[in-house]
């Protein structure tokens, strides 16, 4: 994953609460492999009509919003099912952050498992945030090092787990977390080689 130290983006706001995995990625599109190209199916049933048009109704397809790469959602957002596809998509859209009220926990930490930054933020700053961005072209920069996000105006400070924390400053998903004991592993291994563990040799 690429590490996330500072990011500075252009805010794209969803004003809705209780946005659910499958309305992130419908199941349809969970057939796919590799974790590219979920992105084009990000928000489908919001962002397309059934013959596959582009709805002018729904903000996303706002051409002010183009290149967004912080998502500003509503409450408990990624409830629903446990898909990782979820993160996929909004990533490979081109999200980089995404800030909300509160969100489901599976999705919380998927996201962290995917090089994305979740930010939980009180809702009235979050409204804010959203009120902004909805009414102009609307970026904050994002510093993970400081745990700040600042528009120039407005600074708020947010708090995440010094383990989440250090995962994405060093662009770590679970198995290099493991691999950073790579050496402790094999002192193991050669001390316990031929013992049997549980009546396993």
């Amino acid at each position: 994953m690429e590490p996330i130290k500072q990011h500075s983006g252009l805010v794209y706001p969803l004003d809705r609460s209780n946005v659910d995995t499958d309305q992130i990625i419908p199941k349809q599109f969970l057939k796919r492999i590799e974790r590219q190209g979920f992105g084009q199916f990000l928000f489908y049933n919001w962002r397309f009509d059934e013959d596959g048009t582009l709805r002018e109704d729904f903000s996303l397809n706002d051409p002010k919003y183009d290149g967004a790469s912080v998502l500003v959602g509503g409450e408990n957002f990624g409830c629903g099912s446990s898909r990782e596809h979820a993160p996929w998509a909004i990533q490979d859209y081109g999200f980089k952050v995404v800030i909300a009220p509160s969100f489901a926990d599976i999705f919380y930490n998927n996201c962290f498992k995917n090089g994305i930054l979740p930010i939980q933020l009180p809702k009235p700053v979050v409204d804010q945030l959203m009120e902004k961005a909805t009414k102009e072209k609307y970026e904050v920069k994002v510093d993970l090092e400081k745990q700040i996000i600042d528009d120039g105006d407005l600074e708020v400070s947010f708090d995440i787990q010094s383990y989440h924390k250090e995962m994405l400053l060093n662009g770590w998903d679970e198995i290099a977390v493991t691999l950073t004991y790579e050496d402790k592993i094999d002192q193991y291994e050669k001390q316990n080689k031929g013992v049997k563990t549980l009546g396993i040799s």
